[in-house]
């Protein structure tokens, strides 16, 4: 009779990576050779199948790994839409050939990805794309615009939507391409946005050439490939999702850190301070991710604590967050029983839109006439803290004005409203003529 083992699978994996940090983690190795060892180890993109440079764990079982490393003391995994998109979507419609020659890059950090995808006149209608790509010879040409295009001035890659056969219906005329970057044809200009940042940029196409192996999925396959990108989106801007755990470090050959100190870019950790919750970007991540406990703690330093209005609509953050979790939770016991709950990832999109407006409106009820003090950059950003000593209230001023973006990136809540209404309730499908009409044959903006 054998004793039954005191710790579950996951522990398990928890104590092997405890093991394999103690013998890898060295703070004067070069951030491209810690994620070097990192991403082939399998504990950089841990939810990748085993096969395919991961682990094969859920998403939830994840993220406890991205903590465990930043609790140890190590540098965290490379961030960016390599991981949240390119790579699941790669290993779910690549050839094998394509995976071995994409994904390492991705999960070493060696290069960076943006996503190809909207368009001036292709945004919530994102099948309408009119970006044009040509066969010649063995490569692709390429012609077009695309927008609000997130890290594109540092990516050494992107995923490409463009139509390749103008002549059937628009969702079947679309073609997925790995595209490189750095070429003549591909010129990226940033978009400032009213924060003060400029994340998004524009690129222009012009006889960019992407190798006819660059293809994911199948030439004209593209939009089942690109709903898989999305649902990867949905699901990791939703609520349950936890705040990224990753490094100050970027991925990619643009940004210049693989060379540097890998220990050079670890952030000490501050007790009672979870990952993400510092200043400047990761901060206002961490709040659009649901940062109740940082919004209670400001309360608490205010008199807005003993207002019963802010304590009211805390509870409410905090009670949307944990549906959240939950949800999220409920989405892994039921994949691991080989079933799903259809609908989830656009449900959780739904529900991070409501979190943020509402964290929005906690926020500048707690800090008041602070909330109109607000910098546009870092220098200004440093005088502010300095002048007000209050380093948070620049992170609610900054999800204030980026406040409306969650309702729109990824899809729309409409969009979001539509998916679940046709797909999962059944309900009867809007009327179109564009379903099956040529896409060569649709009215377009000129």
């Amino acid at each position: 009779m054998t004793t039954a083992d005191p710790k579950a699978p996951d522990d398990q994996l928890l104590v092997e990576l405890d093991r394999w940090l103690s013998d890898n983690w060295d703070p004067d190795l070069t951030v491209a050779g810690w994620w070097e060892r990192l991403g082939l180890a399998g504990w950089a993109a841990p939810s990748l199948p085993a096969g395919s440079f991961g682990r094969g764990v859920s998403r939830s079982d994840a993220q406890r790994i991205h903590q465990h490393i930043a609790a140890h003391g190590a540098l965290g995994a490379p961030t960016g839409l390599g991981m949240l998109l390119a790579a699941p979507t790669i290993v779910a419609h690549g050839t094998r050939t394509q995976i071995d020659r994409y994904v390492p890059d991705i999960v070493t950090g060696r290069q960076a990805w943006c996503q190809l995808f909207s368009e001036p006149s292709a945004g919530s209608d994102l099948a309408g794309v009119q970006s044009r790509a040509e066969r010649d010879g063995d490569e692709w040409i390429v012609n077009g615009q695309k927008v609000w295009t997130s890290g594109g001035h540092y990516a050494d890659m992107g995923m490409l939507l463009a139509r390749t056969d103008p002549g059937v219906p628009k969702h079947q005329g679309i073609t997925y391409f790995a595209c490189p970057m750095h070429q003549s044809g591909v010129d990226v200009r940033p978009l400032r946005e009213m924060t003060g940042r400029a994340l998004f940029n524009e690129v222009f196409l012009t006889d960019a050439r992407v190798p006819g192996d660059g293809v994911i999925g199948g030439e004209n396959q593209g939009w089942a490939v690109a709903n898989t990108t999305l649902m990867n989106e949905r699901s990791g801007l939703g609520s349950g999702a936890s705040a990224p755990v990753g490094s100050a470090a970027l991925p990619g050959t643009v940004a210049g850190h693989l060379e540097r100190r890998a220990g050079d870019f670890v952030e000490p950790v501050r007790p009672g301070a979870g990952p993400g919750s510092g200043d400047g970007e990761s901060g206002v991540l961490a709040l659009m991710s649901g940062g109740a406990d940082l919004l209670i703690s400001m309360a608490r330093e205010t008199s807005a604590a003993s207002d019963p209005l802010v304590r009211q609509d805390l509870a409410r953050l905090y009670t949307l967050a944990e549906l959240g979790r939950f949800n999220s939770l409920r989405l892994k016991g039921v994949r691991e029983s080989g079933s799903d709950i259809p609908g989830m990832p656009n449900l959780a999109k739904l529900s991070m839109s409501q979190i943020v407006r509402l964290t929005r409106e906690i926020g500048l009820r707690i800090i008041g006439a602070g909330g109109m003090l607000h910098a546009y950059d870092d220098a200004d950003r440093r005088k502010l803290v300095e002048a007000t000593g209050r380093p948070l209230h620049a992170l609610v001023t900054e999800l204030a004005l980026l406040s409306p973006a969650p309702s729109i990136y990824g899809g729309t809540d409409q969009v979001q409203r539509n998916i679940i209404g046709e797909r999962v309730l059944g309900l009867a499908r809007e009327p179109g003529v564009d379903r099956g009409t040529p896409f060569s044959e649709l009215a377009k903006n000129t």
